[in-house]
């Protein structure tokens, strides 16, 4: 098949949930001798680095374009949007240049598939709609409206309450108006299935969970600090920062003076100055991003993921259990992932259960590595990138 994947974001490097996703797409489509064409928003004018030999060998073999795109918005435009009936959320990502960049890119070339990926790009739908005759796929990463409802759920502020729900509100009809316009849907999660069919979504609906490349994780135990609690993920997304925010609020004191005597580690890109202030010297470090995300993941033992706000897969809980680490979930962050608590991960929900389970973990070394060992057949099992891309080309088919 020919194959057009547009995406929101430049997707290198790795470094992120919703970058590994497309990538791996694109691996896995390319590994399966599939033709297949990239076409990037770029926000951030600062993205270019050195890329990786992988990276190379990939973008050797596709067709590849990137667009830069000013998605800043200003005071007078967030004041101004207030009385309007759509999110700038959403309205910053539409460029009429861009528009008519991929309007000639449709027009030069016939494609079988066109893949959006994730909510943002889903702006220039009626435009390609328009100019081809292509299956339009989209895929899911949330539901993103939920996101927002559950982001002014853990407000207690009455002003960002009704400001996050008016945003849920927005998006969610923006989201109704835009479902059933496509022609197939890949979602990462029963649960989010579950919420599109209530939505009344008429198109079908395949669930196709994150898949990686096994063959990058790769772990080494004699590189990795036990016992040590450690955070990954990017904090330009807001209920990354939320999570983390809610832990190291409640956990600091423990951390530096109580009864955990592990260090904490917290990695990603995007994290605010302020988070500096939670640093204390040999207990907890605010590292900031990474050169190499796996690198940093093997060298610490148990991982935390305390997400309180959000929906669909979190690529990093897979990525984390790739790499054979004992990981402490909420049972929303761990959504989507067929896991057994206490065999392959551990869930905990409020600060008591976080405690408990720290707790446990920092004292029992094999216990951890047990844990890993079942995390690691799990994503053999049901996130090899080439099963679930095999399974993507099948729903391909299907719609056509």
């Amino acid at each position: 098949m020919n194959i057009l994947i547009l995406s929101h974001r430049v997707p290198f490097p790795q470094n992120g949930g919703y970058p590994i996703v497309v990538c791996n797409t694109i691996r896995g489509l390319v590994n399966l001798g599939h033709k297949v064409s990239l076409v990037a928003l770029n926000a951030k004018k600062n993205h270019h680095h050195e890329n990786s030999d992988d990276d190379n060998d990939l973008l050797s073999k596709i067709n590849y374009r990137v667009y830069d795109i000013d998605t800043n918005v200003s005071v007078f435009e967030v004041a101004v949007n207030l009385f309007s009936r759509t999110s700038f959320n959403i309205d910053r990502y539409y460029d009429p240049e861009f528009e008519r960049l991929l309007i000639g890119t449709l027009k030069k070339t016939s494609y079988d598939i066109i893949q959006f990926e994730g909510l943002l790009v889903s702006l220039y739908l009626s435009t390609v709609r328009k100019n081809t005759k292509a299956k339009l796929i989209y895929r899911a990463h949330n539901i993103e409206n939920q996101i927002w409802e559950r982001l002014s759920q853990q407000k207690n502020d009455p002003f960002k309450k009704s400001y996050l729900k008016m945003h849920a509100k927005r998006i969610k009809n923006y989201e109704l108006q835009q479902l059933n316009n496509f022609d197939g849907i890949a979602v990462f999660t029963e649960q989010d299935k579950s919420t599109l069919l209530e939505y009344g979504t008429k198109i079908p609906i395949e669930i196709l969970p994150v898949g990686i490349n096994l063959d990058h994780y790769k772990p080494d135990f004699s590189k990795t600090e036990f016992p040590s609690l450690f955070f990954l993920g990017s904090l330009d997304w807001l209920p990354n920062r939320e999570g983390i925010e809610w832990f190291l609020e409640n956990f600091h004191k423990e951390l530096t003076e109580g009864d955990l005597r592990v260090r904490f580690y917290v990695a990603g890109n995007d994290i605010p100055e302020r988070f500096d202030d939670y640093e204390v010297m040999g207990k907890i470090f605010i590292q900031g991003e990474v050169d190499d995300a796996l690198e940093f993941l093997n060298s610490k033992s148990i991982m935390i993921v305390p997400l309180l706000s959000s929906g669909g897969m979190r690529v990093k809980i897979v990525e984390g259990m790739a790499m054979q680490k004992c990981i402490i979930s909420t049972s929303l962050g761990a959504e989507g992932i067929n896991y057994e608590h206490g065999v392959n991960i551990i869930i905990a929900n409020d600060q008591e259960e976080f405690y408990e389970a720290i707790k446990i973990c920092i004292t029992d070394e094999e216990f951890c590595k047990t844990m890993g060992l079942s995390a690691r057949k799990l994503v053999e099992e049901q996130h090899d990138m080439n099963k679930v891309t095999k399974n993507l080309v099948e729903f391909y088919t299907n719609v056509i």
